[in-house]
């Protein structure tokens, strides 16, 4: 644990931020895949949080959406959402290995 964070904070933390973009998402864009999209991650990382799946999880849906946004940003170029979302799914994915038990 680094200074009272744990995986368990993580998966929180990155869960919140995909519910919110997906939200923004839909209110700006009108993008009901961002939505749709949003709420399928989040389910099975609520699930880690509340210890019914393994970490192993979250971390397969972090890695999902580090490859899905880095290619949306690979071929858009733009820093939102794509660029933000891809660089805070690496560090999530980083901080999730770096956390968990071996």
């Amino acid at each position: 644990m680094v200074g009272g964070m744990n995986a368990i904070t993580v998966v929180w933390v990155y869960t919140a931020l995909i519910v919110v973009g997906g939200l923004m998402g839909f209110l700006k864009a009108k993008s009901k895949v961002s939505l749709i999209m949003s709420a399928a991650c989040a389910v099975p990382l609520v699930l880690v949080a509340l210890g019914k799946l393994p970490v192993l999880a979250a971390q397969a849906v972090a890695g999902f959406l580090m490859v899905l946004f880095t290619v949306r940003y690979a071929s858009t170029k733009k820093i939102m959402p794509s660029g933000v979302m891809a660089v805070v799914s690496i560090i999530t994915l980083g901080l999730l290995l770096w956390l968990s038990p071996r």
